[in-house]
């Protein structure tokens, strides 16, 4: 009545058998597998983590080595790749914690400080939430006005007190002082590091040296390791000898 129809099952055979013996492989080799995924996966998170420019400028940095002051500045200039005008930081591990210094660069840094007198108007401004400046000086007379805002400046780190200088009776000659470049340094709450601005990739190399020096100078002994970089760019190690 019907007529048969000749099947060939050997293709199917093939696939089925290419798929099963890929299963028993997986299920063998299940837990390297795992593990391979895993070191993939790690592996590209890494890489996603620095840039090719980054990676590529890093490789011409020995490592193994402390630079002098000016070959570093050349070095960090050379391989910043920000297309704006990037700063110049200087990483700073040293002895102890909770440790300050006092510095005056010989050359502006490129930021500009904005410097406040306590004085009734400007704490009236306080109370209304209106904060424009980067640093508080008060003579002794006004720290008791200021105290009722203290839970507004201390968080900012703008409350004057007199460990940083910002308490003086001579507020004038102070003000001065921290707009021509001077700066108080301190570590981070819980660790012996600083972050100081030197200046712009764009500034001559002998002034970025001098500031580096006048920084080297301001912490003697207290410096342990010196790391220089651009706001893009790998870090350089820097001799303190």
């Amino acid at each position: 009545m019907g007529s048969k129809r000749n099947v060939d099952m050997s293709a199917n055979t093939d696939v089925v058998k290419v798929v099963a013996d890929a299963s028993a492989v997986t299920e063998k080799t299940g837990e390297t597998s795992e593990k391979s995924e895993k070191a993939v996966v790690t592996k590209r998170r890494v890489k996603a983590g620095r840039s090719k420019r980054y990676l590529a400028g890093r490789s011409q940095v020995d490592r193994t080595k402390t630079y002098d002051v000016f070959a570093a500045i050349e070095l960090v200039k050379r391989l910043s790749y920000s297309k704006f005008d990037g700063t110049i930081t200087a990483d700073i591990v040293v002895r102890e914690p909770n440790t300050t210094a006092q510095l005056t660069f010989p050359h502006t840094t490129g930021k500009k400080v904005r410097v406040a007198i306590a004085s009734d108007e400007l704490i009236a401004d306080i109370a209304a939430g209106k904060i424009e400046f980067d640093v508080l000086l008060s003579p002794p007379a006004f720290i008791s006005k200021l105290a009722k805002h203290a839970r507004t400046l201390g968080p900012k780190g703008l409350m004057p007190n007199p460990k940083n200088g910002t308490i003086t009776d001579k507020p004038e000659i102070k003000k001065k002082e921290l707009e021509s470049g001077s700066i108080t340094m301190k570590t981070e709450k819980k660790q012996p590091v600083m972050h100081v601005s030197i200046g712009k990739v764009s500034m001559e190399t002998k002034q970025l040296v001098e500031n580096t020096q006048a920084l080297i100078d301001a912490l003697k002994t207290k410096a342990v390791r010196l790391t220089l970089s651009a706001s893009m760019s790998p870090g350089v190690r820097v001799a303190l000898g």
